[in-house]
């Protein structure tokens, strides 16, 4: 049974005037969350109007209280609830190293942010958020709260660092530092970005705590496991395509061309595919890519802005911009939009025509860089206007592989200063007629990179830990530039469950437990330097290879791990015949001079591969 459904703040939840707190129960997987995810929160909440809408979670009141406290269990919801404590909590750090310069109103709200994340019980603030006790969870949270100030005591857990609570709070850190240091007209305008750091601080605390989950609380645990079921399975709500797309038809109807509009409709959808998130990123690209072009009708001499319809396309602003488009001149908003789509199909290899540069888009794809579509489409759109050739777009693809690739090992730029960056190269590219779009791309990628001394530092660094997607990317590139039609392996194919086949493999074990015969191997008998080892050098590139057997090779020794043969007798270990393996099988023991050594070596080659 429902006891109530509530759209609830932020604020609200974390209330500093009840003492509720949030469970996550034992059996609830752990905290999992990565840069992607916090980086979609952050940018959702700062990019979109007060009040966003987060989503959902479903709570069971638990029986019996303690001094006074409501205690509910988080059955759904709790990775989000988890980071957005986390982000409030280095908020709250960061406001409070301005702490003698606070007027006594942002003392308050400095105060009331502390309170949010613990209540006073007994004299001592208590987390409102109790996490689960596996993988140090609970523990490493209660430090990081310990760090920040907000809480008195708390042990301290060996290896916090290496674990995702302390992960998260470093990438908001950084997230909110270069938020502060941007020069972002759009946030000033909205009212985020203020005359000085500790006003954009409060600015930014505000703005999350106008967030909105949808609360919902059950009496008991078969209720919020049928209502879960319930909610993710049943029931798919109009979307703003949707609302669009209706907008359209329903304009088209006096002129009575709704079939025809509903047909090219239906082929713009087939063009983007059924992905919803890959639609609603096209028609923001779209806008975006032709702001200009879109806004010149809008612009009248009483005018005040330079963009009537809208600073930038965003999931809330999304709606009116092509409401206003299309009651404009449908005509020519489903001429341009059918146009846009047929290349924006070319450009996500949905398309029956087949370019010369498709093998370029799918390592753009796989390397995550859809944000450079935004430049591809405009590109792709005015192909002959440019005098851009098929080897001009190879070329400009590679270069922006290399960028992304570079981007998501060292963050910079932010992900979100991507939109702008790939606008002002447009806007560059219609100004500077005289040199070429290339060369215009290179420049501008290469200024808002981060420098190659940056880079190599990352790749030298715990390069699988920092970002895995990236790190098997990397390999998987290299492993192809040695790669014949004769000895050709599909490192990016996959399963029934659409996982990798071909994963990494750690060659040095990455498991907490090291086996005895590692630690003979690699420390010579002494653990406690081979642990020191382990959290050093297992996630670096020397220590990395890719296997479609990893599972097989687990934790075995060395030696087994070499020369592993599957029932068939097949090799799937390291004598696998992959260019990267071969120097792996050639060594007799794997130490840390050997690990640092294919380090260099690899990180050599990248660079090489990777430089713009």
């Amino acid at each position: 049974m429902i006891n109530y459904v509530k759209d609830l703040k932020i604020s609200q939840i974390f209330s500093i005037d009840d003492k509720t707190i949030y469970q996550i129960p034992k059996y609830q997987r752990k905290y999992t969350w990565g840069q992607n995810e916090w980086d979609l929160l952050f940018n959702d909440v700062i990019e979109n109007d007060e009040g966003y809408f987060l989503g959902s979670t479903i709570c069971v009141a638990l029986p019996g209280s303690a001094f006074g406290a409501t205690y509910l269990e988080v059955i759904d919801g709790q990775q989000r609830m988890t980071s957005l404590s986390i982000l409030l909590s280095v908020l709250y750090t960061k406001l409070l190293k301005h702490k003698d310069e606070l007027d006594i109103d942002s003392m308050t709200d400095l105060n009331n942010i502390k309170r949010q994340l613990a209540y006073k019980q007994d004299d001592k603030y208590v987390p409102r958020l109790q996490l689960q006790i596996q993988d140090n969870n609970q523990a490493d949270y209660n430090f990081l709260l310990y760090e920040s100030g907000i809480i008195e005591n708390a042990e301290f857990p060996l290896y916090a660092g290496n674990r995702k609570i302390y992960k998260a709070a470093r990438y908001f850190d950084k997230l909110i530092t270069n938020f502060l240091q941007s020069e972002d007209p759009e946030n000033v305008y909205r009212g985020l970005k203020a005359d000085s750091e500790i006003k954009t601080l409060l600015n930014l605390v505000r703005r999350f705590n106008s967030a909105i989950l949808v609360v919902i609380e059950v009496d008991n645990h078969k209720d919020a496991y049928m209502l879960f079921e319930s909610l993710n399975n049943r029931g798919v709500p109009l979307t703003a395509i949707d609302l669009i797309k209706n907008l359209l038809i329903s304009t088209s109807e006096r002129d009575g061309k709704s079939d025809e509009c509903y047909d090219r409709w239906t082929k713009i959808q087939k063009n983007l595919g059924e992905e919803y998130s890959v639609q609603e990123r096209f028609f923001r690209q779209y806008y975006n890519a032709f702001i200009e072009e879109l806004n010149k009708p809008f612009v009248t001499p009483e005018s005040t802005k330079k963009y009537p319809l809208a600073y930038l396309a965003t999931k809330t602003t999304l709606m009116d911009i092509y409401e206003q488009l299309i009651k404009k001149d449908y005509n020519k908003f489903i001429d341009d939009i059918e146009h846009a789509s047929d290349n924006y199909a070319i450009i996500i290899n949905n398309s029956d025509k087949k370019t010369y540069y498709a093998d370029e888009l799918l390592n753009l794809e796989r390397v995550q860089g859809a944000p450079g579509y935004l430049l591809l489409l405009y590109l792709e759109n005015n192909k002959d206007i440019l005098n851009i050739k098929d080897d001009d777009m190879k070329d400009i693809i590679k270069l922006l592989v290399s960028f992304f690739v570079r981007r998501n090992i060292t963050d910079i730029p932010n992900t979100r200063n991507l939109t702008k960056i790939f606008m002002d190269i447009i806007s560059s590219i219609k100004e500077n007629r005289n040199d070429t779009v290339y060369n215009i791309c290179r420049n501008k990628l290469i200024s808002e990179s981060a420098p190659d001394s940056l880079f190599e530092e990352k790749l030298r660094g715990p390069l699988y830990d920092l970002n895995d997607t990236a790190t098997r990317f990397i390999l998987c590139h290299i492993e192809a530039q040695h790669t014949t039609k004769e000895i050709y392996t599909d490192l990016w194919s996959r399963d029934n469950s659409n996982k990798y086949i071909w994963t990494i493999e750690h060659i040095f074990p990455e498991g907490q437990k090291i086996p005895k015969e590692w630690i003979d191997m690699i420390a010579d008998g002494d653990e406690e330097l081979a642990y020191e080892y382990l959290n050093k050098y297992v996630h670096t590139l020397g220590n990395l290879t890719i296997t479609g057997y990893n599972s097989n090779l687990s934790n075995y020794d060395f030696e087994k791990k070499k020369y592993r043969k599957n029932q068939d007798g097949k090799d799937i270990g390291y004598t696998n015949g992959l260019y990267l393996n071969n120097d792996v099988v050639s060594e007799d023991k794997w130490t840390v001079e050997k690990i640092n050594n294919r380090t260099d070596k690899l990180v050599a080659t990248a660079l090489e591969l990777f430089k713009l």
